[in-house]
């Protein structure tokens, strides 16, 4: 059977059966997160470079059409089941839309506009939706502790970005920004329910397919007068986006999503702006501040409350919905 936990109710101990995603994280489990903190803590960067040279909808085509290729190649050397029944392929055909095709199109779009640190800052509200949403969608309940160590996560964040101010060329990319979260938010909790028992690399791959596919149309229907530049910088930038922050990274991700909370794993976007923000004081040789130092230690304090946050008894909680 599963673990359990114990808490106390109205001065009595009760043993609870535990969820997989409610047990404690196995080292693989916390180097997995990791990794996936520094793969899409990178991508935000490799995004504006390559945007610069291709047009937005053809280079997030190209991302997961590359992606696609090592995905559903690597299944010719191992077994792995396809998605079972009308629901399943009903969940990819969607899942691809609403992880892939919408969310990378308006990002790659805004990345245009929005610099790659403010682009990665408002992507970090993503665990604060996906926290809202969860109760309705799972009928299951958030803690209170992830949900207040989220919010001192994003003020934390927001420190690093003091003074900072979005012109008027800027504000519609940061409003798609903010429409690529919510699609997300939303997909991340649907994916929980509809990919539990189906093979990450399997429904990796066939999202990337799907999604590029949408992503080429609209590519042919919107950006037909726009020609690629074709430097040594894009394709590489390019190539890095394809091999880990999709085929690599989504993989890891959906493997992940079978033993944590989305709320938890969302939280990497709260990792993902300071990451984004070192490698380009690193790439760029610029200083960094000793308010970007105490953001950081606030930032990955609140990240490791999230992580070890457990539903608890429901007199405890911010957010809950009993089921229907």
């Amino acid at each position: 059977g599963w673990p359990f936990f114990l808490y106390l109710n109205n001065s009595q101990l009760h043993c609870v059966p535990m969820s997989r995603a409610d047990a404690p994280f196995a080292r693989l489990q916390i180097l997995g997160y990791l990794a996936l903190c520094l793969i899409w803590g990178s991508t935000w960067l490799a995004i504006r470079i390559v945007v610069k040279e291709i047009p937005p909808l053809e280079a997030a085509a190209l991302r997961f059409l590359i992606a696609d290729v090592l995905l559903l190649g690597s299944l010719l050397f191992r077994r792995a089941k396809l998605p079972q029944g009308k629901s399943e392929w009903n969940a990819i055909l969607l899942l691809s839309l609403t992880v892939m095709a919408l969310p990378y199109g308006l990002l790659f779009w805004a990345e245009q506009y929005v610099t790659s640190s403010m682009t990665a800052l408002l992507f970090s509200a993503m665990p604060l939706v996906v926290a809202l949403i969860t109760p309705l969608m799972l009928h299951r309940s958030v803690p209170r502790t992830a949900v207040f160590s989220m919010l001192m996560a994003l003020g934390g964040i927001a420190i690093l970005f003091n003074g900072l101010d979005a012109n008027s060329r800027t504000l519609l990319g940061g409003f798609a920004v903010l429409a690529a979260v919510c699609i997300s938010s939303w997909a991340v909790v649907y994916a929980k329910k509809a990919l539990q028992n189906m093979d990450p690399v399997v429904a990796t791959g066939l999202q990337c397919l799907f999604g590029c596919i949408a992503l080429f149309w609209g590519s042919w229907a919107l950006e037909a007068h726009r020609t690629a530049i074709w430097s040594r910088t894009s394709i590489m930038a390019l190539i890095f986006l394809a091999v880990f922050g999709s085929a690599t990274a989504f993989a890891l991700y959906y493997w992940l999503l079978k033993n944590m909370q989305p709320y938890q794993l969302a939280s990497v976007s709260l990792v993902v702006p300071i990451i984004a923000l070192a490698e380009g004081a690193l790439l760029e040789q610029e200083a960094i501040p000793i308010l970007m130092i105490v953001s950081m230690m606030i930032v990955l304090g609140a990240v490791g409350l999230v992580l070890r946050a457990e539903i608890s008894d429901s007199g405890t909680l911010l957010f809950s919905r009993d089921p229907e």
